[in-house]
């Protein structure tokens, strides 16, 4: 059963046309005629579960967003990125090319995850932080402010990296 529709606002991000959305029945934190935020096509959003893009928050291109995961703010989720598993990504993040954020991690403010990184596990990444090309930020870590973690690099456990 479909739980949004399209309202028929669109606005152009980037040379693509997005979409705002509207809930057509009640699910998590969500009521029937709630509006969302944008995306570009029904395949950005799952229908399952209760993840949610919210506000002024953009996903478009192939990503996706699905299992109960929430896009905030001004945050967009781009490229082939993928957010689920109750994962939060708000403020002005951007999550983009093969990225993946998943199992309750948030990212947020102004942090980028990119490349095929990979953030999960209750992980944080905020402030100006950046994960990418292929790095994990897992297990409780937190990254933020100006640090970045890259290439084939691992941050876990209770890490604080900034």
């Amino acid at each position: 059963m479909k739980k949004y529709e399209f309202t028929g606002e669109t606005k152009q991000v980037d040379g693509v046309t997005l979409q705002q959305i509207r809930a057509v029945r009640d699910f998590g934190d969500v009521n029937t005629g709630d509006i969302g935020g944008w995306i570009e096509k029904e395949s950005n959003l799952s229908h399952d579960g209760d993840c949610w893009v919210h506000e002024n928050a953009q996903v478009f291109s192939n990503a996706g967003v699905a299992a109960n995961a929430h896009i905030f703010g001004n945050a967009r989720v781009f490229g082939y990125a993928f957010v689920d598993s109750n994962a939060w990504v708000f403020g002005n993040a951007q999550i983009y090319e093969l990225a993946r954020v998943t199992n309750r991690a948030w990212v947020y403010e102004n942090a980028q995850v990119f490349g095929k990184a990979w953030v999960d596990g209750r992980a944080w990444v905020h402030g100006n932080a950046q994960v990418f090309n292929a790095a994990h930020v897992g297990d409780n870590a937190r990254v933020a402010g100006k640090a970045r973690v890259f290439g084939d690099n691992t941050i876990s456990g209770n890490t604080k990296l900034q």
